[in-house]
């Protein structure tokens, strides 16, 4: 149950630019965790990759560039390119090849005039279109037929952004927990780590209080949080083990 998120919190806390309040910062791993992926799936889209064919090496560039620079190699994401990834990971999952969502991406930027743009009001509104104009674009058209395409995009596109909160056109904050109000990943609170939301106590905290002390109750206790809340947090830090 113990995460380690040591790493992450050293960085976050020598950030000193009021620039970057409300951006939230995850590492590599608890990205991964967050959307279910692996590791290297986040850096291959968050920092690109080279390969080799036929003795020449091929540069693959990112998919977007981080809210926060790359330091050391060290790379943070933010919560619109976890978002971002997180609509990635839906599309590829669902058969959509990466070459067919760079594609769409770039069409979807020209669109909605963001950066990011699955993680935008007007994605949500026209995302199915911007994705098949997009697919097309790839030329990716064996994908699917075109009534699967529709069913899977809108299918795809109306799940993610069932528990997304959107404020002034873009995505605020998530609710990861099945929806559920009692958990949530905003930016401008602890970093955007999950946390409980009434009581702003990282979830990851909270189940490992319960571990620790051997009870909900003791840890409800210790925090002055409700053994609810506790318990949401243990179901839910439960979930992304089962998933990873």
């Amino acid at each position: 149950m113990k995460v380690d998120n040591s790493s992450g919190m050293s960085v976050r806390q020598n950030i000193q630019d009021a620039e970057f309040f409300g951006v939230g910062s995850y590492t590599v791993g608890e990205a991964a965790r967050l959307i279910g992926t692996s590791a290297l799936n986040i850096s291959r889209w968050m920092k690109g990759y080279t390969f080799r064919r036929e003795e020449v090496e091929h540069r693959i560039a990112p998919l977007w560039s981080s809210q926060w620079s790359i330091i050391d190699n060290h790379l943070e994401i933010g919560f619109r390119g976890l978002i971002e990834l997180r609509f990635v990971k839906a599309f590829t999952g669902a058969g959509v090849g990466l070459l067919a969502v760079r594609n769409c991406i770039e069409y979807a930027r020209e669109c909605v005039n963001d950066e990011r743009p699955f993680s935008t009001r007007r994605f949500q509104t026209d995302g199915r279109t911007i994705f098949l104009e997009g697919i097309e674009r790839s030329g990716e058209t064996k994908l699917l037929d075109l009534k699967r395409r529709q069913y899977v995009f809108r299918q795809v596109i109306e799940r993610t952004f069932k528990d997304l909160d959107i404020e002034d056109d873009a995505v605020a904050r998530w609710r990861p927990f099945n929806g559920k109000q009692s958990i949530v990943i905003d930016p401008h609170r602890s970093f955007g780590q999950p946390i409980a939301s009434k009581y702003g106590v990282p979830t990851v905290a909270l189940a490992q209080a319960v571990e620790a002390e051997g009870s909900v109750e003791k840890a409800a206790r210790l925090f002055d949080v409700s053994a609810t809340a506790v318990r949401d947090a243990m179901k839910f830090e439960e979930s992304l083990q089962s998933a990873a």
